[in-house]
């Protein structure tokens, strides 16, 4: 496997280590395959909102491994998921499921190009929407305007109706509109940035951002692949009070196994084959195992409380870690928003990608290795979420926060 790993960030390149093999994980905790144990915050990059194996997810999965794993044709518990999603974003009057965020998105995409009949989308620099070809562009490049290929292998050419605005910076969005106003289908981006590390909107950010595009006849896609049940039921579009007109989803409606969903208005939706010209397509999508992991944990989330306690937790260790900052006196920003955080080592504002940049990456390195060794498990690179999850309680918050102070202190 290149670099011994299936997905980059796993290598530990970033932090400049070697990779945790995980040989089993339960609630908070997760061991490796040397018998070390760390109360995990990477919590399969944020899916695990219940904690690993959680005792109502297993039992649902088993439950329908017995009756078979795949069926390449429809089930109950697609129906089942829908409905759960469309209870909680009242933005969806229909849904279509797929196999993984990256799907979503590009299918999202593809949809709102032929609804516009337009061709040219806006994406935010350091806004991660999964791997399509068009969405890999580089980031970060300031006064950038057309998107150029990040990975070898990704033709210009996909990627020149690909155009770059700056997040949290809605003149920046202005500006494409005045060139290209007539061309642009749609503008995608996380309405709380994820894959930069935590960057939540400026006030009136989003709100802008749908009305200038309501103005112009182009569709609002939110990628909500991380925020989506992550905030709360209804995901950042009801947190911030803002309707896209395609939502699209993962990670937690798959209760940890492989998912991802798009959804919208039905007038745009009904433009998806069978029903529609606009193809998709996926043998795995909806199917049983996903759909009944998906099914227990949206249920377990609509119990009441349950997003309270689970903020409340994540504000506990958030402050604990501003206070240890504070007294060790290192410069460093902590963005949280419900409860995903990231720590930034910079001493300035960090409120788009260009500000995410100024971080110190050895200084972070030298945090997750100090922490690892203690057995606290934080993402391997600066520039990814933190994730609580209800699993966690004071106790391993109190152990979190006892070994932060120790793995700052070293750094210091």
């Amino acid at each position: 496997m290149p670099g011994g790993v299936n997905s980059p960030v796993r290598s530990f390149r970033a932090v400049e280590g070697t990779p945790v093999f995980i040989k089993k994980a339960k609630g908070a905790w997760a061991w490796d395959e040397d018998g070390n144990k760390y109360i995990d915050y990477v919590a399969s990059w944020g899916p695990l909102i219940l904690g690993h194996a959680h005792p109502e997810v297993v039992r649902a999965i088993k439950k329908a491994a017995e009756k078979g794993t795949s069926y390449g044709a429809p089930c109950e518990k697609e129906v089942d998921l829908a409905n759960l999603i469309l209870k909680s974003f009242l933005s969806i009057d229909m849904i279509r499921m797929t196999s993984s965020g990256t799907e979503a998105t590009m299918s999202a995409v593809r949809l709102a190009r032929a609804y516009t009949k337009r061709d040219f989308i806006v994406k935010f620099e350091g806004c991660y929407h999964g791997h399509a070809d068009y969405l890999l562009v580089k980031a970060g490049s300031g006064a950038t305007t057309f998107g150029t290929p990040s990975s070898p292998g990704v033709p210009r050419e996909f990627t020149e109706r690909t155009l770059l605005a700056k997040y949290n910076n809605i003149q920046s969005v202005e500006n494409l509109f005045a060139k290209h106003r007539n061309e642009i289908a749609c503008v995608l981006i996380e309405p709380v940035a994820a894959n930069m590390g935590v960057v939540p909107p400026k006030k009136g950010f989003l709100q802008d951002l749908r009305k200038i595009t309501e103005d112009a006849g182009m569709l609002l896609i939110f990628d909500e692949v991380i925020t989506g049940f992550r905030l709360g039921l209804g995901g950042a579009q009801k947190t911030y009070g803002v309707t896209p007109d395609i939502t699209c989803l993962g990670k937690i409606i798959g209760g940890g196994l492989p998912v991802g969903a798009y959804g919208g208005k039905k007038e745009i939706m009904s433009l998806v084959a069978p029903i529609g010209p606009v193809y998709q397509a996926g043998t795995l999508s909806g199917n049983p195992l996903a759909m009944s992991a998906g099914v227990a944990t949206l249920t377990k989330l609509r119990e009441k409380g349950i997003y309270k306690r689970l903020n409340e937790l994540t504000q506990f260790l958030v402050e604990g870690l501003r206070e240890i900052l504070e007294k060790l006196h290192i410069e460093a920003q902590l963005n949280s928003v419900g409860s995903m955080f990231t720590l930034f080592f910079t001493d300035c504002e960090v409120v788009d990608y260009e500000s995410a940049l100024t971080s110190n990456t050895k200084m972070y390195s030298g945090f997750f290795k100090n922490l690892l060794s203690a057995g606290i498990m934080f993402p391997p690179s600066q520039f990814e979420a933190v994730f609580a999850s209800l699993a966690h309680t004071e106790k391993e918050i109190d152990m979190t926060l006892k070994a932060a102070y120790n793995a700052l202190k070293k750094i210091k």
